[in-house]
């Protein structure tokens, strides 16, 4: 409990921030561009399926679309670069007042690169999925794995070494989940160097964001989700 009260405080003074409409927060100038462009979008109802994460969701928009590649013209992508899970729930307001049918969502890699220790990324997405179940228990939410990245390609210094600490914060979800029957979704398996917990190359733009045929994988692991979804 002393965990969980002292987390929602820290969101509660980063929420403070917002005053009179204005976007004044400390999440980052893009993050308040993306608030701000959702403000002037009317994309999300009771039909509609919520993409919600940080860049690896938001880049889909790079590679079609969430809506061309998972076939559903009823997807909104809520993906912000460099979001955490202190950024999602200090929106996640925005978007289960609207009543979505489903969220798709996926966090986690930025509160690694943070220097957080696995079970408090894991404490941190469990926040976020338990605020989605008791605001909107309406709205379906699968949870999907983090993805693997590639540190060869020595770029995102703030993960060396910390590839194998995906599948642990992956296999602490999946146990939570299934306790909570919410659906785990695993992309993490088909992305993988087969033999090791690293991103397949030949799938990333940079070691950790994906390229077209990265996100074709991760589209075909979803669509039999969307499409039992829309069927509802």
């Amino acid at each position: 409990m002393k965990r969980k009260s002292k987390f929602c405080l820290m969101v509660a003074m980063l929420l403070s921030s917002f005053v009179g409409g204005q976007a004044q927060s400390k999440f980052g100038k893009h993050y308040d561009a993306r608030m701000a462009e959702f403000a002037t979008m009317n994309d999300i109802d009771e039909n509609t399926i919520v993409m919600l994460g940080n860049s690896l969701t938001e880049n889909a928009g790079y590679h079609g679309g969430w809506q061309m590649l998972l076939g559903a013209d009823n997807v909104s992508n809520r993906g912000i670069s460099g979001d955490t899970a202190v950024g999602i729930l200090a929106r996640l307001n925005t978007i289960l007042s609207k009543h979505p049918k489903a969220i798709f969502l996926m966090c986690g890699t930025n509160d690694l690169s943070h220097k957080l220790l696995p079970e408090q990324v894991f404490e941190r997405v469990c926040e976020v999925i338990d605020s989605i179940r008791a605001e909107a228990p309406q709205t379906k939410l699968f949870v999907q794995s983090m993805l693997p990245f590639n540190e060869s390609t020595g770029r995102w210094k703030t993960l060396d070494g910390r590839t194998d600490d995906v599948p642990v914060i992956n296999d602490m979800l999946s146990s939570y989940c299934y306790g909570l029957d919410i659906p785990f979704v695993n992309i993490f398996p088909r992305l993988v160097i087969e033999g090791t917990n690293s991103l397949r190359m030949e799938l990333t733009v940079d070691g950790l964001h994906l390229n077209s045929d990265g996100y074709a994988i991760w589209a075909q692991v979803l669509r039999p989700y969307v499409e039992a979804v829309n069927k509802q």
